[in-house]
C-alpha cells in the first residue's frame, strides 16, 4: 500500500468529507509497482505537477503504458499528467511516436516562477520524439484524441477530456 493522502486547507466545511474519506479503502493508494494493467479497462492521468519529476520517468508506469497501449485500451492524461506519457521509451523509441497529442504548451509553462528549473517540456518531448503536438492559447480548452489516446493541454481541459475517456469506454 502507498501512504495515506495528504489534504492541505482543511476547515471547519471540509474537515467531515475528510474524515469519511479517510475511513474508505480509497484513502491510502495502491503503490504504482503493484498495478497489473490487465485488471483495468481505462487509464487517467489527472493534471499533476509531480507527474514531472517522478511519473516521467517511472518504470512501472512504463509498464502499465505498454500493456494498455498493446492492448488498445483507452488512455487519458491532461495537463501536466501528460509528461507521464512520457515515460515510456523502448530503446531509443518512444511507444506514442506517431500519436498526435497535447499537453502543457510553453506559453503556459514559461509564466511558472519554476520554469527554468523544469526537468521536462512536454511540447519539446513529443516533437523531439516523433510525436504530433499541437496547443490552443493559453487556458483554452483543447483536447487531442488519437485512437485510444486522449489527451488535455491544461486543467481547463479536464472535462471535456474525461467525457471521452467515459464515452470511449462505454463504446466497449
Amino acid at each position: 500500500m502507498g501512504r495515506p493522502v495528504d489534504f492541505v486547507g482543511v476547515d471547519e466545511t471540509t474537515s467531515r468529507w475528510v474524515q469519511d474519506f479517510s475511513a474508505t479503502p480509497y484513502a491510502t493508494p495502491a503503490k504504482l509497482e503493484s498495478i497489473d494493467g490487465a485488471r483495468y479497462q481505462s487509464l487517467l492521468i489527472p493534471d499533476c505537477p509531480g507527474a514531472l519529476n517522478d511519473l516521467a520517468h517511472s518504470g512501472s508506469l512504463h509498464r502499465i503504458l505498454t500493456h494498455f497501449i498493446s492492448q488498445q485500451k483507452p488512455v487519458c492524461a491532461v495537463g501536466h499528467g501528460v509528461s507521464a506519457l512520457c515515460c515510456a521509451t523502448e530503446g531509443q523509441r518512444w511507444i506514442f511516436s506517431g500519436y498526435s497529442l497535447t499537453g502543457p504548451s510553453v506559453f503556459e509553462l514559461v509564466r511558472k516562477p519554476d520554469f527554468a528549473n523544469l526537468p521536462l517540456i512536454v511540447e519539446d518531448f513529443v516533437k523531439d520524439s516523433g510525436g504530433s503536438y499541437t496547443g490552443n492559447q493559453e487556458d483554452a480548452v483543447h483536447v487531442v484524441i488519437d485512437r485510444h489516446l486522449i489527451t488535455g493541454q491544461n486543467i481547463q481541459s479536464t472535462s471535456l477530456a474525461v467525457n471521452n475517456l467515459i464515452m470511449f469506454c462505454n463504446a466497449k
